[in-house]
């Protein structure tokens, strides 16, 4: 099958071994990370995704953040693993925050009462396009990157090391940088297991 924007989805993987010099420079990231959440769909329009963007010295306090509040709660004998785990972030050149605005979402939830109990749910759906988005955008330039999620265990410092608004939910991390080495193989279920078609 032929298809341009499938092709794109198809180049869109995960890599873990990132190095932190980037083909593009640190303004074209931003700008293209802009641009893909700015055009990714959203219920109502409401335009629910916030974005924090972390080049170098800023990055790197993240995942020592990161680093800090998982020792606390991870067995001694067991942090080694998780300490090379995030030394391997670390190695990135940026990480992509994503946010949920929390205060849109209940405005629509109370202008539209009727659908009240899916605007969290939406919200979370738009969260994932945006991150899809970003995640593609950035693999067109040869920017390897991978989606964490330390959330909620980091919020409440990310909150007060970045100034972020109370109302922004924190839902995802995606780490960034150079392709130090491809994704492997992939494997996928058969189609019948996942897909029907009726005529």
């Amino acid at each position: 099958m032929s298809n341009a924007f499938i092709e794109m989805i198809k180049n869109r993987r995960t890599i873990y071994n990132l190095g932190d010099k980037l083909p593009i420079s640190e303004e074209k990231v931003a700008e293209l990370i802009k641009e893909a959440v700015k055009h990714s769909p959203s219920a109502f329009n409401s335009q629910t995704s916030r974005i924090v963007v972390l080049f170098g010295a800023e990055h790197k306090k993240l995942w020592d953040i990161t680093k800090e509040a998982l020792r606390a709660i991870v067995p001694e004998a067991a942090f080694a693993g998780t300490e090379q785990k995030i030394n391997s972030f670390i190695a990135g050149a940026g990480t992509v925050l994503f946010f949920e605005d929390e205060n849109v979402v209940t405005g629509l939830q109370e202008q539209f009462p009727l659908y009240a109990d899916n605007f969290p749910i939406w919200s979370e759906q738009a969260s994932g396009m945006a991150q899809l988005a970003v995640w593609t955008t950035l693999s067109q330039e040869n920017v390897g990157a991978s989606l964490q999620h330390y959330n909620p265990l980091i919020d409440n410092q990310v909150q007060k090391e970045w100034n972020i608004p109370a109302n922004w939910i924190l839902r995802a991390q995606m780490v960034f940088g150079s392709i130090e080495q491809p994704a492997g193989d992939k494997d996928f279920m058969d189609d019948d297991v996942r897909f029907k078609v009726f005529k």
